[in-house]
C-alpha cells in the first residue's frame, strides 16, 4: 500500500482526497492544513485532517502540494525535501517562483491535470509519434485584465472557488504562470514579453500562424489563444517529416507542413493520479520548473498604485496581474509570487512592472530560493 499525503484542502485537494481514497492500493493518510479544523465543514475524510507537518511527514511515501499558496508552499516542500520524499504539484505558481530551487535538491514534478501538466504529457506523445513541437498552447475560452471586484464575487460564489483564484483566471495571471512554466520546463521560450495571445475562431490556422513564428525565431514557444469556441485543453503545433504528409493527410491531420494536436480537456484532480501513479512505477519527472528557468511572471500596475499601499497577495489581486518576461536583463523584476505582505516604496503607475527597488518585502524562504535561482541561472548566461 502506498501512502500519499496532501497539502490543501480547496477544490482541487478536496477532489483529489476523493479520488485517492477511490485506490484499492494507495492510502490516503494525512492531508495538510492551515485551518482551524474544528471550523472545516463538508470535508469528507474529517479524519484524516491534520495541522502537524511532521505527522504528515513521517506516515506517506508521496506528498502532494495543492495549497495553491506560493510561500506556504514553499516552506513546507523544503521540509518534505529534507525528508527526501517525492513531491507532486499542481501549482504551477509555486513552481515558477521557487520550483527551481526544489528542482536542484530533489524529486518535484508537476501534476497532469492543469494545462502545464496536460502540455508535457501531450508533448511526450508527440515526441514519441515523431512530430516535432513548434507551439505549446493554451486555450483561453475569455480575457479581462482588470475585471471588476463584482463580477469576480459572482463568478467566484458561482463556480465555487476562492475570489483570488476567479480573478487569476480572468485577468490572464493563471495562464501566464502556466505558459512560464511550460517553457521553463519543455525547453520553449517566448516569443515577445506578455505573450502574443492571438484571439482566434479557427484554432488549426491561428496555431499554425504562431508556428510560423515560432520558425522565424528558430525556437519553439509556449503562447496560448483565445478562442471561445474551441474545447477548454491544450494543443502542440509541430512539423513531421514531409515524406508522411500524404498520410497525415488521410489522418485527417491536414496537408501541413503545421499539425495540430488537441487535448479537448484537463480535468485537474482526476488527472493528478496519473501522475501519482508515474511516480509511484519509478517514473521520471513530467514537467517542472528546470534547474536554470529563462521566463518569470512579473507583476504590472492594473491602476495607480501609492506610496505606502501594500499589497497583500499579488496573485489574484485588484492592484497588480501577471505577466511573462524574459529573466535575461530583467532580473530587477519581482515575480508576482513574491508580492506577499508587499509595501510599495514609491508611485507605481498604471501598466508599470514592479521591481524589487520599488517594494519592501518580508523575509521568507521563498525570496532566499528566488534570489538562489537568480544567481545559479541568470548570472551564467
Amino acid at each position: 500500500m502506498v501512502r500519499v499525503g496532501v497539502i490543501g484542502t480547496g477544490f482541487i485537494g478536496k477532489g483529489l482526497a476523493i479520488e485517492i481514497e477511490r485506490q484499492e492500493d494507495i492510502d490516503l493518510t494525512h492531508v495538510l492544513t492551515r485551518r482551524d479544523l474544528k471550523t472545516i465543514k463538508g470535508y469528507p475524510y474529517p479524519d484524516v485532517l491534520t495541522n502537524d507537518v511532521n505527522r504528515l511527514l513521517e506516515d506517506c511515501d508521496i506528498v502532494v502540494e495543492c495549497s495553491g499558496d506560493v510561500l506556504y508552499g514553499t516552506e513546507v516542500i523544503d521540509l518534505v525535501m529534507k525528508a527526501k520524499i517525492p513531491v507532486v504539484t499542481m501549482n504551477a505558481e509555486l513552481q515558477v517562483t521557487t520550483g527551481s530551487y526544489f528542482a536542484r535538491r530533489g524529486f518535484i514534478t508537476e501534476a497532469e491535470g492543469d494545462q502545464p501538466g496536460c502540455l508535457a504529457a501531450l508533448h511526450e506523445e508527440v515526441i514519441e509519434m515523431g512530430f516535432k513541437p513548434l507551439v505549446y498552447g493554451n486555450i483561453k475560452g475569455f480575457l479581462n485584465l482588470n475585471p471588476s471586484l463584482k463580477d469576480m464575487q459572482f463568478y467566484s460564489q458561482k463556480n465555487g472557488l476562492r475570489l483570488e483564484m476567479t480573478t487569476s483566471f480572468t485577468d490572464g495571471t493563471k495562464v501566464q504562470i502556466e505558459q512560464a512554466l511550460v517553457a521553463n520546463g519543455l525547453g520553449a521560450n517566448i516569443a515577445i514579453d506578455g505573450l502574443i495571445a492571438p484571439k482566434s475562431s479557427d484554432l488549426n490556422k491561428t496555431a499554425s500562424k504562431l508556428a510560423e513564428t515560432a520558425k522565424l525565431l528558430d525556437h519553439p514557444i509556449s503562447d496560448f489563444v483565445i478562442a471561445p469556441t474551441a474545447p477548454p485543453g491544450v494543443f502542440i503545433t509541430a512539423t513531421h517529416d514531409a515524406r508522411h504528409k500524404r498520410a497525415l493527410s488521410y489522418y485527417k491531420m491536414g496537408d501541413g507542413p503545421n499539425y495540430t494536436l488537441i487535448k479537448n480537456y484537463h480535468l485537474c484532480h482526476l488527472e493528478i493520479m496519473k501522475t501519482i501513479r508515474r511516480v509511484i512505477n519509478g517514473g521520471t519527472v513530467l514537467l517542472n520548473n528546470g534547474k536554470n528557468p529563462t521566463i518569470n511572471v512579473v507583476a504590472i500596475a492594473k491602476k495607480t498604485l501609492r506610496a505606502g499601499e501594500v499589497i497583500r497577495k499579488g496573485i489574484g489581486s485588484f492592484q497588480v496581474r501577471g505577466e511573462t518576461k524574459r529573466l535575461v536583463g530583467n532580473e530587477d523584476f519581482v515575480p508576482i509570487g513574491l508580492l506577499v505582505n508587499a509595501r510599495l516604496k514609491r508611485k507605481i503607475e498604471e501598466g508599470q512592472a514592479i521591481t524589487f527597488d520599488d517594494v519592501e518585502m518580508p523575509d521568507s524562504l521563498a525570496l532566499t530560493a528566488w534570489r538562489e535561482t537568480i544567481n545559479s541561472s541568470v548570472v551564467k548566461v
